[in-house]
């Protein structure tokens, strides 16, 4: 609050007398008390950008470990090129010299390709998650419970495994497209791992490359 203080009047010259001086002194307190209301009010109702991460599941990279078959139950195997290429088959690997060999199907990052083929395949989870997200949401379940029941349901064996393998054509932003259509239809097991030799050369056979 402002303050007039006054000075003494001042002494008798001439017959005249002289008129009192004044100062004003402004109080801040009460302007520092409002900055800190203030300042607290917008701490307390901001709300500040998290930092943007993404999952990645990869092999233990460890000699000692038996090394990584194609035999998932359930599993399909994507192989990214050049040319924003997806080639994909299902279940084990069998090569050329086997009974009914592999043969590469291709995809594309249209939402018509990829997008449904992913919605298809994890239907069944899909929907178990989408039943828990409706009980969660109508308080049924809490967020603990709800959660836990999320991931066992993404890890439980009648969700398909995914297995992402690259040559050294692809590119980063298609392996990131792929893994964003993996979380996005809600797919819960997938790991990247090395191509094989094998599984290379169909990709060349498909694309025209070199061996």
């Amino acid at each position: 609050m402002a303050e007039i203080a006054e000075g003494g009047g001042g002494g008798h010259k001439g017959g005249k007398k002289r008129a009192k001086k004044q100062s004003t002194r402004i109080d801040m307190t009460p302007m520092v008390d409002l900055a800190f209301l203030l300042l607290t009010f917008f701490v307390l109702t901001s709300t500040f950008s998290k930092p943007k991460s993404m999952e990645l599941t990869f092999p233990v990279d460890d000699k000692d470990q038996p090394e990584i078959k194609n035999e998932v139950k359930n599993g399909i195997t994507f192989l990214l090129t050049k040319d924003d290429k997806i080639f994909y088959y299902e279940k084990e690997f069998k090569g050329k010299d086997q009974p009914e060999p592999t043969q590469l199907k291709e995809l594309s990052f249209d939402q018509s390709s990829l997008h449904k083929y992913l919605a298809d395949k994890n239907k069944w989870a899909t929907d178990q998650i989408k039943t828990l997200e409706t009980q969660f949401k109508s308080k049924q379940l809490v967020d603990s419970v709800y959660k836990r029941k999320v991931r066992e349901v993404k890890a439980d064996k009648e969700s398909p495994t995914f297995l992402i393998k690259t040559d050294d054509k692809a590119s980063y932003k298609n392996v990131i497209d792929l893994i964003d259509e993996l979380n996005i239809n809600l797919v819960g097991k997938y790991v990247v791992i090395d191509m094989l030799k094998s599984e290379l050369e169909l990709v060349n056979e498909k694309t025209g490359g070199t061996p």
